[in-house]
């Protein structure tokens, strides 16, 4: 349960957004008790937020049909769950109203949105935290502590990614209008977290990328073929500060079974993170928005190659969860964003690269502000 300033203090929350992964954040807030309150929502689309506080039987929640409304309430903090979009309009106006921010990923579309929202932010003193709930599974904190301990020695070469064999999900997912991008920015971006926040995210410099959609266009592979217009598929290569190549991959279908284990390259030892196979059976395993597998490190011991099987810990909570009552905690103690909002904005400006690479067929710089 959070922790509050003054015992009878209650968390105000609002949600932007109210569709299916509202549900998530509705669910979360409400297991934390008595300490936070849900106490509006907004959807543009009209009666959505009315229907959504209905099946919760919240009969005194507000409902709004525009974010503005919302907005206006006596708040502290908002859920962004709207299209990947108009995460940057809605992040940005929350911020500007003086509430703090929790907003799903992708972080935005572009690095330029992502740069808004990390100065607004800034300008506001609010927090402003991305939904990487992979972040607090207990073997993502394993993966950061061996690779932070310093055995692996220097870095030099990373590999990550991840696919779905069939994985590919419809509706808004789907049309770049909404989404702006497709398993590039559903799950890659949780792939880039996982390695980067293990390395404390250097810059990126530069990307060579490729993105396909020859699955998702294809009505043998999807039924709504004639809505697909984002990538299924990517590969990427970025360099990093500090002399690290970055190997990426990623696709919401494939004939493959995998497209390799997450690993790590180090003078002194190697890490690889398998994906946990627990749906591979249905098509959807592979990609690191599930849980992690076997972790194995390889080095010489006594001059002999040693392979040592590293136990996985149990997960004592749901990640979801984890990720709002952080928030919750963050909000209510005065707290820094649970996730480094700058973290965030690397992370937006290796995706702003692959798309941007893979569209011209070339490699491209990164450039990022000075001023962040």
């Amino acid at each position: 349960m959070p922790k509050t300033k003054k015992k009878d203090k209650k968390l105000k929350i609002g949600i932007i957004g109210t569709g299916g992964i509202a549900h998530a954040h509705m669910d979360s807030y409400r297991k934390l008790g008595d300490a936070v309150e849900v106490v509006g929502g907004s959807d543009i689309v009209k009666g959505k937020a009315k229907a959504f506080f209905e099946e919760y039987d919240m009969k005194d929640a507000k409902a709004f049909d525009h974010n503005d409304d919302l907005l206006a309430l006596d708040l502290d903090a908002v859920s962004v769950c709207t299209y990947n979009s108009t995460h940057a309009e809605c992040a940005i106006k929350a911020l500007e109203a003086g509430l703090h921010v929790l907003c799903e990923k992708p972080m935005s579309v572009t690095l330029e949105e992502a740069v808004a929202m990390y100065k607004a932010a800034r300008k506001a003193k609010k927090i402003l935290t991305i939904g990487f709930q992979p972040r607090y599974d207990p073997n993502m904190d394993l993966v950061r502590e061996i690779v932070g301990s310093g055995v692996l020695g220097e870095i030099y070469y990373i590999q990550t990614g991840g696919g779905r064999r069939r994985g590919m999900p419809g509706g808004t997912f789907i049309r770049k209008d909404l989404a702006g991008m497709g398993a590039l920015g559903d799950i890659g971006c949780y792939s880039l977290d996982m390695v980067l926040s293990a390395i404390g995210y250097p810059k990126p410099l530069t990307v060579s990328a490729y993105a396909s959609n020859r699955f998702g266009t294809n009505p043998k592979y999807n039924r709504e073929a004639k809505n697909f217009d984002v990538d299924d598929f990517s590969v990427a290569l970025i360099r990093l500060e500090g002399d690290i190549a970055l190997d990426f991959r990623m696709s919401w279908a494939m004939h493959m079974d995998k497209m390799g284990d997450t690993m790590f390259f180090g003078t002194d030892a190697g890490l690889k993170i398998e994906p946990a196979e627990s749906s591979w059976a249905e098509g959807w395993g592979g990609a690191w928005d599930g849980t992690i597998g076997p972790i194995h490190l390889y080095s010489d011991v006594q001059g002999q190659l040693s392979e040592t099987l590293i136990p996985l810990r149990r997960p004592s909570e749901d990640r979801f969860l984890s990720k709002v009552k952080a928030f919750c905690d963050a909000v209510a103690t005065g707290g820094s964003a649970p996730i480094p909002t700058i973290q965030s904005v690397y992370n937006q400006a290796i995706v702003d690269g692959i798309i941007r690479s893979s569209r011209s067929g070339r490699e491209v710089e990164v450039d990022l502000p000075k001023d962040l």
